[in-house]
């Protein structure tokens, strides 16, 4: 696939580097010489010094042989305009990133669409969205639900005292509704098989049904952690969208240092939000603030040392459930290490809603999960499609895929080697990132 990418930030470059990894013809269109020259120093992805909003620029980045165009500067509007140049040139798809909710509406989509915007994403609504289903199912690392719920997955840290640590996954008594579908252990992905240990301080992923939800807390040994009011340090666009989006029972005390950051917060959240003009990275702020009183603390500042420091004090000051927005890839495997929660990086989360825009199989949704190398994609089966031509354990599926669970009719099952595929199943595939181009052949 040839793909043009407008931006190189953050999420741009990432996306760059993810999607070149995968074989596609990349092409960065970036304004600044200085980040084009990074790029150029540090990856193999062709770069263009230029304006996305420039004719001769997008002719020169091969927008009128692009398969997929994907705006990602920090500016919405040259987005957007980037787009729809871009689709009137030839590109097949656009995608676009946005900071506006109201262009997310159903009722909007035929709009931009005929403008020529295939698909808009907003990063920190995605984060937010994130750090609410963290907040809401505490005992959790991460959380994903497919089908309304039809199965979820569960990502969890299990500690020592865990009845499955220790275990081998084929020995696991009692676990019909549920399957380990991958494992972090330091700094290996594992895609694990029957005769695979659990051990102490693994992150693993249940893939479940809703029923067996609380069987799979009580076999990572978690307890549920009752949140009700919540501390937030850092007034960012995030913190905004994170606020929106919690239950009304839950309690907000956000602390900004920065004066006419918390009086902007204090117009654009929700009647009943606490803004405190404070330093939460000094521990004698917190506890000024009460801290010990609240039931989580969320670091949400552009600062991601701050934000994993700021969540180990609020550990050492008593409390269970931490949050951190960790947008530097080095310090993410740092800040597991010192355990201080669950780990947020936006562009990693951005990069996984736009990464099944490439995929030509029927994908409905794709998810990089934070702590390994994997993906875990929903797929719908095509009719005669190889994945549908057996029982799964005579398919010889490649070593590095797993296939968790289906939903069929709307009911979930989780899979084993028993389990035949049916066309238009939908189906949940774990996958390490760089074998998951090998979908298309099994699905379509």
């Amino acid at each position: 696939m040839q793909i043009t990418i407008a931006g190189a930030g953050e999420v741009g470059t990432h996306l760059a580097s993810k999607l070149s990894n995968e074989k596609h013809d990349i092409f960065l269109l970036e304004e600044d010489k200085l980040k084009v020259h990074k790029i150029q120093e540090k990856y193999d992805i062709m770069t263009i010094e230029g304006s996305p909003t420039s004719l001769k620029d997008l002719i020169e980045a091969q927008v009128k042989k692009a398969d997929l165009f994907i705006a990602v500067t920090p500016n919405e509007s040259q987005n957007i305009t980037a787009c729809i140049l871009a689709k009137n040139l030839g590109a097949k798809k656009t995608v676009a990133r946005i900071d506006n909710y109201e262009y997310l509406l159903p009722e909007n989509k035929a709009f931009f669409e005929k403008l020529g915007i295939n698909a808009m994403f907003y990063p920190e609504l995605l984060a937010a969205e994130e750090i609410v289903n963290s907040l809401r199912m505490n005992w959790v690392r991460q959380w994903m639900e497919f089908n309304d719920g039809a199965l979820t997955l569960i990502g969890i840290k299990v500690r020592a005292n865990a009845p499955i640590v220790n275990h081998r996954l084929m020995d696991l008594t009692d676990s019909e509704g549920y399957r380990v579908v991958a494992i972090s252990r330091d700094t290996q992905t594992i895609i694990p098989k029957g005769q695979d240990l659990i051990l102490p301080n693994d992150i693993c992923y249940f893939i479940t049904t809703k029923e067996f939800i609380p069987k799979v807390r009580e076999a990572a040994g978690k307890d549920v952690i009752n949140v009700r009011d919540i501390m937030i340090m850092g007034g960012s666009r995030m913190t905004v969208k994170t606020v929106e989006s919690l239950p009304d029972n839950m309690t907000v005390k956000v602390l900004e240092k920065d004066l006419n950051k918390a009086d902007r917060l204090n117009e654009l959240l929700p009647d009943g939000t606490l803004v405190i003009n404070a330093d939460a990275s000094d521990t004698k702020i917190l506890q000024e603030e009460d801290i010990e009183s609240m039931d989580a603390f969320v670091a949400l500042t552009s600062n991601s040392e701050a934000n994993i420091l700021a969540c180990i004090a609020a550990k050492s000051l008593g409390l269970q459930k931490t949050i951190s927005e960790v947008e530097n890839n080095d310090y993410i495997r740092f800040a597991e290490n010192l355990d201080i929660g669950t780990v947020i990086n936006k562009k990693l989360i951005a990069a996984s809603a736009i990464f099944q825009y490439t995929l030509d199989a029927a994908v409905n949704k794709v998810k990089g999960l934070t702590h390994v190398d994997a993906q875990v994609v929903e797929v719908t089966a095509k009719l005669n499609s190889d994945i549908t031509k057996g029982k799964l354990k005579d398919l010889k599926l490649p070593h590095d895929i797993f296939i968790g669970g289906i939903v069929r009719n709307g009911e979930g099952h989780i899979a084993n080697g028993n389990t035949e595929i049916e066309p238009n199943d939908n189906v949940i595939v774990f996958s390490l990132s760089s074998s998951i181009h090998k979908l298309d052949r099994l699905f379509n």
